[in-house]
């Protein structure tokens, strides 16, 4: 079994930037591919981004892409989101998940853990 908890989400101004951490407890995440997804009042849960297992492959929903970038360090078992040219467009709750795989995947039901979310909020 393994536990995610999100951390760093916050308000924010359009232009600025934060960084999240999602920090994997009960097992290591070694060998489990990683992504964030977000979810925006009123819309479904959207992909963000992954990272493979061994952070060599990323991926990237084309809104994101130039903006944010994912990364992880499986010494401290924690991927990151680096959101950079915040818009209010942005603001969501984001979730960290986790994947019994190698490989990435852009997929919400491929994913087998998932966190509890942070919120963040982009104010113009």
């Amino acid at each position: 079994q393994v536990q995610l908890v999100e951390s760093g989400g916050g308000l924010v101004q359009t232009g600025g930037s934060l960084r999240l951490a999602c920090a994997a407890s009960g097992r290591s995440f070694v060998g489990f591919a990683m992504a964030w997804f977000r979810q925006a009042p009123g819309k479904d849960r959207e992909f963000v981004s992954a990272i493979s297992a061994s952070g060599s492959n990323t991926a990237y929903a084309d809104s994101m892409k130039g903006r944010f970038t994912i990364s992880r360090d499986n010494a401290k078992n924690t991927v990151y989101l680096q959101m950079n040219s915040l818009k209010s467009e942005d603001t969501a709750v984001y979730y960290c998940a986790a994947r019994r795989r190698l490989v990435t995947s852009i997929q919400e039901h491929e994913y087998d853990y998932w966190g509890q979310g942070t919120q963040v909020t982009v104010s113009s």
